[in-house]
């Protein structure tokens, strides 16, 4: 070995040979690990920039993006890897036992620089997609992760095989007699790993998506996929952590659809009191055509109109003309009617269902108050009251009979 030769000369250039022979192996071994730092800084300082020019010059940028600086720190790590697989045998060759464990500790470390390049490489490619809008709705980070925990684990495996100079199949059959506490060990990870497979296959959840889970707390927009965690930052910007599990166990709403559809549902009942319902009389009719409130067309006979009759083909005509509600979709995914429920003890519910092309929350709501205070204001021309309990202030204000 050259190197060698060179440290011995200089060595007994300056010291007598007694005592220069003792201190060639320590120097020589110092002399290769420095070696080795310099290739690992010399690779960055050469392939970074090469590698950036190379990539500036391609007409796509997605080059880029995955041969980016960590990849390339994560590649030059395998120089020094190969030089200690070369350079250490060299220095302890008087020593069978030595170049042996310093070959499977290289041979370790080369494995463990290969794992790191293509993991590198791996969420290089995933970050790639998502920044182009192409990788959410297939939840590549769950697909990433995955794929990471099993190249891993494989690392791993081989890894032992190499400290113990065993075949991985019988690294296997170790790890199975001990399967039953590495699955208590790693259940969280095991049951991530299998809940976001199927979140992902069965194309459940992605990022961006608005869920609402009762039982996590969360209710807002998916921020971020991983195999054990799903981030939600809720309306109010907090930030709700969810175990895929969870949400394949327990149900949870998932209002995308209703985005990429362009059709959110309004189903609100207003309460009609019992003893307001009851027949018109001409002259109230006459006065709600007069306003508007009714056609010639809806009425059966000029008098004997049941006012909440009247009031709700009124309430579908308004909903049926206001622009911002849908009558016809593509999908037939919507419905409009004006509909009595079931008596109850507080009144004749009357529910409006229906369905609008606002599906932002705040323009939602400010829609559907809109609507329903209009509703509100036209119950009295029809000769209605909704009902209402009876409240201190009521009671303290009843007139006495007379």
């Amino acid at each position: 070995m050259l190197l060698k030769h060179w440290i011995t000369d200089a060595l007994e250039s300056m010291l007598p040979p007694e005592t220069a022979a003792p201190l060639v192996t320590p120097l020589l071994i110092l002399a290769i690990a420095v070696i080795s730092v310099a290739a690992y800084f010399l690779c960055i300082r050469i392939l970074t920039p090469l590698t950036h020019f190379l990539t500036r010059k391609t007409k796509n940028d997605w080059d880029d993006d995955i041969l980016d600086a960590g990849a390339m720190r994560a590649f030059s790590q395998l120089a020094p890897a190969l030089l200690l697989s070369w350079l250490l045998p060299e220095a302890f060759n008087s020593h069978e036992r030595g170049v042996e464990i310093f070959e499977r500790l290289t041979d370790v470390y080369i494995v463990y620089a290969v794992i790191h390049l293509v993991t590198r490489l791996m969420g290089n490619t995933v970050d790639a997609f998502e920044k182009r809008d192409m990788g959410s709705r297939h939840n590549l980070t769950v697909i990433e992760g995955a794929l990471k925990l099993i190249i891993i684990i494989v690392g791993f495996i081989i890894s032992l095989s190499i400290l113990f100079d065993k075949k991985p199949t019988m690294v296997l059959t170790g790890f199975g007699a001990s399967a039953a506490v590495l699955m208590l060990v790693f259940q969280d990870t095991i049951k991530g790993f299998v809940a976001g497979v199927q979140l992902t296959l069965n194309n459940m959840l992605k990022k961006g998506d608005w869920i609402v889970c009762d039982k996590a707390g969360a209710n807002g927009e998916v921020q971020q996929i991983k195999l054990t965690t799903v981030k939600v930052r809720n309306w109010d910007n907090s930030i709700v952590t969810i175990h895929p599990y969870t949400l394949i166990s327990d149900s949870f709403r998932n209002y995308e659809n209703m985005r990429e559809v362009g059709a959110r549902r309004v189903a609100r009942s207003i309460y009609i009191d019992f003893n307001s319902v009851r027949f018109l009389e001409k002259e109230e009719i006459a006065r709600l055509l007069e306003e508007g409130f009714i056609s010639e067309h809806e009425l059966k006979h000029a008098a004997g109109e049941v006012n909440l009759s009247l009031f709700r083909k009124y309430l579908i005509r308004y909903l049926t003309k206001h622009p911002d509600i849908i009558r016809k979709h593509p999908d037939n995914a919507v419905f409009l009617m004006v509909r009595e429920l079931a008596p109850t003890a507080n009144g004749l519910p009357l529910e409006l269902y229906f369905f609008t092309r606002i599906t932002a929350w705040a323009a939602y709501e400010r829609f559907q108050s809109d609507v329903f205070d209009h509703v509100y204001a036209c119950v009295g021309k029809f000769g209605l009251r909704m009902y209402q309990s009876p409240s201190g202030y009521d009671l303290i204000h009843r007139q006495p009979a007379t």
